[in-house]
């Protein structure tokens, strides 16, 4: 019996590296920031490696050292003060808000960058839900109408995108008839196929947005859904979404794929969420496995299952790397 040979295809790197079908570059990544107010300088945030909650003066600093590794997209998340949330979230649309002024500062100083900017309302709530609550339930339709204040609020500051993230039936609808109505041509990134996953918990200490009781899991997808993810998928171009995110990324690789295939014209971010990427820290900490390795191995299959951008803490030592690689 004659078999095919496959070892000479791995023989060394440069042959690996020949043969390689997948590719990571430094425009593929998103990179997530947090600006908070209230604090006098930037201040790691608590179990959540290399990530800190920024001030205006260093979210400019920050993303001029992106920047220089080529990172050029940013998507920002705001942290208002305590004295700022309320049941309402007027704060969330209020012109002059932290991220409305986030927003205008870095296109002042740097034109040329991407921003999105997450819209939802669980930083904004005393009660940390992503939407109104009527009697400790969402009530969808009054979410939605302030979702698209929230994001008109991001636009007129000059956001590129903005990427709403509660998901609330209709939001992407809501959002897309407030833009228009106001002249502005922003895009949308919708957070199509967000899981109510346990993956969050880092950020949620980063957003400060821990709800104050239950879960997110009657708005969220449920993990043992396909079908509804992509559904929600479809809705979301449909009611006028330019791109579609899924969320976690890492460990809904199947989902990414399916999005790609059924929606070949949309590109598809793939978020690479806290809970994934302190998983990865943590195993690497234990001497279980090489930091750079599992990153790579990770970022390449979010990749390879058909993510055109990829939305990850991770960006910058990647970034780094890729540049000392072209260099």
């Amino acid at each position: 019996m004659e078999y095919k040979r496959y070892h000479p295809y791995r023989l060394n790197e440069e042959v690996r590296n020949r043969n390689a079908e997948v590719h990571l570059h430094v425009s593929d990544f998103i990179y997530p920031l947090f600006v908070r107010e209230g604090i006098s300088q930037k201040v790691p945030v608590e179990d959540f490696c290399g990530v800190y909650h920024h001030t205006l003066e260093t979210l400019v600093e920050e993303v001029e050292r992106k920047l220089s590794l080529g990172i050029d997209k940013f998507l920002l998340f705001g942290i208002p003060s305590d004295e700022n949330k309320s049941e309402l979230a007027e704060y969330a649309y209020a012109e002059g808000n932290i991220v409305y002024r986030s927003v205008r500062r870095l296109k002042e100083v740097f034109p040329e960058v991407t921003l999105f900017t997450d819209v939802c309302l669980c930083s904004y709530t005393t009660h940390g839900h992503c939407g109104i609550l009527v009697e400790d339930s969402i009530n969808n339709d009054a979410t939605i109408e302030i979702l698209g204040k929230v994001a008109t609020c991001h636009a007129a500051a000059g956001a590129d995108f903005v990427a709403p993230s509660a998901m609330m039936d209709g939001q992407v609808w809501a959002i897309r008839q407030m833009l228009n109505r106001e002249g502005y041509n922003t895009k949308i990134l919708a957070y199509a196929a967000k899981y109510a996953s346990a993956f969050y918990g880092p950020f949620r200490t980063a957003a400060i947005s821990k709800p104050a009781f239950g879960d997110r899991k009657s708005y969220q997808l449920d993990c043992r859904t396909i079908s509804q993810g992509i559904s929600e998928i479809e809705s979301d171009i449909a009611e006028g979404a330019d791109w579609i995110m899924i969320k976690p990324a890492h460990t809904y690789l199947d989902m990414i794929l399916r999005a790609k295939q059924l929606f070949p014209k949309t590109p598809v971010a793939g978020y690479h969420v806290s809970g994934e990427y302190m998983m990865l820290n943590l195993l690497s900490s234990k001497g279980l496995a090489d930091w750079q390795s599992v990153l790579w191995e990770v970022h390449y299959a979010i990749k390879r299952s058909g993510a055109d951008y990829i939305i990850s803490y991770a960006a910058p030592l990647l970034a780094q790397k890729l540049q000392n690689n072209t260099n």
